[in-house]
């Protein structure tokens, strides 16, 4: 009897064990298998993460819902091989040990099967995408032309025509004492064409104005009368201007005297003299005059045309500056976005220049590429989370 009733015994602790395996299964409950846990974050500020809507404490813009799936935090890294940390706004930029970006972000860790897309940067699904308004272009030539808007005044320059005439006299002096019976050596009769020429150089004439000066033979009359239809115009452009404006572009005068009326010239130098005060180069543009309207020191509004040709260019708004780097996003087909350094040329009709880190046919966002950085940032803050 007592054989059978300890045989009874187990079998009912048996039964009790298998009923209580049956109701609770190892591993995730079956609400957490089944649910996902709410997260809320503020797009320009997704260090700070609510479980509940609401409005960001620092900006006051409404919170954003971003799922994680418990299932995917009980994957602990620790179970993955930790390869090395990459910067989260330069993913080709990595370190062996944790550390922090200028910007004072942590580094990003990058573990063994995720280095399939780990230069790839942050992924976007495309419904997330539509939601954060994200548009993009492509990399491609084209022609950049342009016009730098700025004012001048019509040359009266009596000290450049009096330059100009010691110019020619010192070559003509040096022409009757070579000709002489006299024996001159040019150490001696140099010096005098020398200093003139460098003269008429810090004034403001290129080299190709003082060979045609001197195959005329005579000043340029119009420095100080309206002469022949033409007059020089001196106009003021800024030092970020300089590498636009060239010797032979088009240049367009209007003055508040002729309403309208357009006189129409070409850029012939460039001053080599810089106005450190002021950080602005004087031009100097010939005019056509015909009818000898403009007079000696009259104030104009200038507009110098500008081609820059083919060049790479990349949309304005694709660019983010931080002050100390300009970045763009690239993308792919796939969804993932990429931070680009960049390095830019001149702002053209809406476009800039690309000098360094981007090229041809390749896709940058034009759009929301604010809130794809701060998804960005936000991805290091939850790897971070994981991790702790």
């Amino acid at each position: 009897m007592k054989i059978k009733k300890s045989v009874i015994a187990v079998a009912v602790i048996i039964a009790i064990v298998v009923w209580y395996v049956e109701r609770k299964p190892f591993g995730p409950s079956a609400q957490q298998t089944q649910g996902a846990k709410d997260l809320y974050y503020c797009p320009m500020h997704p260090n700070y993460t609510s479980d509940k809507p609401g409005e960001c404490p620092i900006c006051g813009m409404s919170l954003v819902k971003r799922q994680t799936s418990v299932n995917q935090s009980a994957a602990a890294p620790a179970q993955k091989k930790l390869l090395y940390y990459r910067n989260p706004m330069d993913p080709k930029v990595t370190s062996p040990v944790p550390m922090k970006d200028q910007m004072g972000m942590d580094y990003v860790p990058v573990y063994e099967e995720e280095t399939g897309h780990a230069a790839a940067g942050v992924y976007i699904s495309s419904q997330r995408q539509q939601l954060i308004g994200v548009k993009q272009e492509k990399i491609e030539k084209r022609k950049l032309t342009g016009a730098v808007l700025t004012v001048g005044i019509v040359a009266y320059d009596p000290d450049l025509f009096v330059a100009q005439q010691e110019y020619l006299q010192s070559i003509q002096t040096r022409k009757t004492m070579q000709s002489s019976s006299l024996k001159y050596t040019d150490e001696q009769l140099n010096p005098l064409v020398n200093a003139s020429k460098r003269k008429l150089l810090l004034l403001g004439m290129s080299d190709a104005e003082i060979a045609e000066l001197e195959t005329k033979g005579m000043p340029q009359q119009y420095l100080y009368l309206p002469e022949g239809g033409k007059v020089w115009v001196y106009i003021t452009i800024y030092e970020y201007e300089m590498d636009l404006v060239k010797a032979t572009e088009a240049v367009q005068i209007e003055t508040a005297a002729y309403p309208g009326m357009i006189f129409e010239g070409t850029v012939v130098s460039v001053a080599p003299i810089f106005d450190r005060t002021a950080r602005t180069l004087k031009v100097r543009a010939l005019i056509k005059d015909p009818e000898n309207r403009l007079k000696p020191e009259m104030y104009v509004d200038a507009k110098i045309l500008y081609d820059l040709g083919e060049k790479l260019a990349v949309p304005h708004s694709a660019v983010m500056d931080s002050g100390t780097r300009k970045i763009v996003y690239i993308t792919d087909s796939n969804g993932y976005f990429e931070p680009r350094d960049v390095k830019l040329g001149p702002k053209v009709q809406g476009y800039y220049e690309v000098l360094e880190g981007l090229t041809e046919n390749q896709t940058v966002v034009t759009s929301g590429n604010f809130l794809v950085d701060s998804e960005s940032k936000l991805n290091a803050v939850l790897t971070q989370g994981q991790e702790k």
